[in-house]
């Protein structure tokens, strides 16, 4: 887990959380409980946000996650590091802690549609082709790494080194920090809780009017 505090016309918290990693989650919710936002947004679609409080929000019993081939070789690698599970806990720990104190939610991620547009604007078909062949690279091969955080931050850089995949994460990135500034706007100080690899992005987009300080 990392985090940063940023002051940009408010006062931000942004917290990394490696993806499926248990560990981090209690490491979160201390940050949160430490920071007393007045509000939260979480690097997720509203879409994958409505569907983790349907089914694993305060429930007794989980449903069965499926996951894909690719899913699958990310937790498989990164369980070297420690106790994983899926879906992403500390998301489901950060609602639960939120819907405990009645705290607004928002989720940043660009909509399913949004997400597709970007997509396409910034992916080529090569670039496509490219990320499709270093998908199945590291489902074969997991990264070795030193712990989880340069697991993920390994992944994530592998996936998307191509000009058109980094352009894309910018763009997803600046949307994240955007949501969370019209968050802020209408309820004060916010924490925002994203994946580890995108922390580094929406921390800068974030702070360009600001300074980022390190927790």
């Amino acid at each position: 887990m990392i985090a940063a505090s940023v002051r940009a016309g408010g006062d931000y918290l942004v917290l990394g959380a490696v993806r499926g990693l248990v560990a981090d989650g209690p490491a979160v919710i201390a940050k949160l409980e430490g920071f007393a936002p007045k509000g939260i947004g979480v690097g997720l679609s509203f879409d994958e946000m409505t569907g983790l409080n349907d089914h694993f929000v305060h429930r007794p019993f989980e449903p069965l996650v499926p996951l894909t081939p690719h899913e699958t070789a990310e937790v498989r690698g990164l369980s070297r590091h420690g106790e994983v599970r899926v879906p992403h806990p500390t998301y489901v720990g950060v609602l639960e802690w939120a819907a405990d104190r009645s705290l607004p939610v928002e989720a940043l991620e660009p909509s399913d549609d949004k997400y597709a547009t970007l997509f396409t604007d910034h992916i080529s078909y090569f670039e496509l082709v490219r990320r499709t062949l270093r998908e199945r690279k590291l489902a074969r091969a997991p990264p070795e790494s030193a712990d989880a955080d340069a697991y993920a931050l390994t992944w994530d850089g592998t996936l998307s080194h191509g000009r058109g995949s980094r352009a894309f994460l910018l763009a997803r990135e600046e949307a994240v920090a955007a949501g969370a500034q019209r968050l802020a706007a209408r309820v004060g100080r916010t924490a925002l809780v994203v994946d580890r690899e995108r922390f580094d992005g929406v921390v800068r987009a974030l702070s360009s009017e600001g300074v980022p300080t390190a927790e």
